[in-house]
């Protein structure tokens, strides 16, 4: 396969409802689509960069600078492509992982809609649909956050997940639990936003029947993950800690978690989420897909992942009015708790082109 040319898109997408994390609030989301054209195909993917390097060290125009002056002309030069081959090809350029899955996707992408082969089917997935969790953001006030709950309760989602930092965490917890009672599947994410000294605090949570809590020390604290998790009763998942394999393996060995949340972006494509997957599935620890408030084309994505046999807990895959009134795709829609996994060829949907069109703020076409 050799690439004819890559267009790069940027598109603003406004959110239903602004979304506050212990790191920042979004009320619009700037996307970087990448799009493939081969002779064959045409192959789609998403950068989940945000903005500001608040989340991870990536940000969308850092991204977009690097694929077009770093990653495309090592493709360009390859005498043959193929989505496997993307990750060698650009192992000499060092991090950029949501750069690199963005390239990397649209290339699968298109070497899959050639062959007529679903993403899922590639990965190995076997589920034909993934149960939907609902990650609910930082509210103003404990009253606007046990109405949120409730709306996405009533909606039929399988799991609660709530963003929590300091000075909100146990209250809305409690509440939310008095609220709903012990049934629901609820757990909380802190986005790195606690510290050692916290343990004790975060100790609190244990009363409260958490599934798991997420993130809870920053990014490059494995060891105090391991200590943490001797004080606190409820399980540690580790979110923006796994960027590979290797890191997946050495969380497990040192104890650091008992849970790994994985999202291409963040650790650099599909195929390495396949090999976190295979990792933590040979170690008994198990997956589930997070999200970075993707559009129909990431969604879609993610949900072939999520058919994997070891993603065993309700993803963050949510349904498109989730977060969008209009989405860049067909709305991938929510029933009974669950959503479908895409079985068209590559990712399984295709961008509504007037839609882009309408939200499109740039474009640039790179040729080899």
């Amino acid at each position: 396969m050799k690439i004819r040319a890559v267009e790069l898109i940027r598109v603003t997408m406004p959110l239903v409802a602004p979304f506050r994390t212990s790191f920042a609030v979004e009320t619009n989301r700037d996307v970087l689509l990448v799009r493939v054209e081969t002779a064959e195909a045409q192959g789609w993917a998403e950068c989940v960069a945000m903005d500001s390097p608040l989340y991870s060290s990536e940000y969308l125009d850092g991204a977009q600078q690097v694929i077009s002056d770093h990653l495309l002309p090592r493709l360009f030069a390859a005498d043959e492509l193929s989505g496997a081959a993307v990750g060698g090809l650009l192992a000499p350029v060092r991090g950029h992982r949501m750069a690199k899955s963005a390239v990397e996707t649209a290339v699968l992408d298109a070497e899959l809609r050639a062959m007529g082969m679903p993403l899922s089917q590639y990965l190995g997935a076997t589920a034909t649909e993934v149960v939907s969790g609902v990650s609910v953001g930082i509210q103003d006030t404990v009253p606007e956050l046990l109405d949120a709950v409730e709306e996405y309760l009533d909606a039929g989602y399988a799991r609660i997940k709530l963003k929590i930092e300091p000075g909100w965490d146990l209250a809305p917890v409690a509440a939310v639990r008095e609220r709903f009672g012990e049934d629901i599947v609820l757990q909380v994410d802190a986005n790195s936003a606690y510290h050692r000294a916290d343990a004790r605090h975060l100790a609190q949570l244990d009363t409260f029947g958490l599934l798991l809590i997420e993130q809870p020390l920053a990014e490059e604290d494995l060891a105090g993950n391991v200590e943490l998790a001797k004080v606190i009763r409820t399980p540690i998942c580790l979110d923006e800690s796994i960027v590979s394999a290797q890191d997946a393996y050495e969380a497990i060995r040192t104890g650091a978690c008992a849970i790994v949340n994985i999202k291409p972006g963040r650790v650099g494509g599909y195929l390495e989420s396949r090999r976190i997957h295979d990792v933590c599935a040979a170690a008994g620890i198990p997956v589930w897909a997070g999200g970075m408030l993707e559009t129909g084309i990431g969604r879609a994505a993610n949900l072939a992942l999520a058919g994997l046999s070891n993603f065993t807990l309700p993803s963050d895959i949510s349904a498109s009015d989730r977060y969008y009134a209009q989405d860049l795709t067909e709305p991938i829609t929510m029933t009974g708790g669950r959503v479908a996994v895409p079985t068209g060829p590559g990712i399984g949907i295709d961008p509504i082109p007037e839609v882009v069109t309408e939200l499109t703020t740039a474009r640039t076409v790179i040729q080899p």
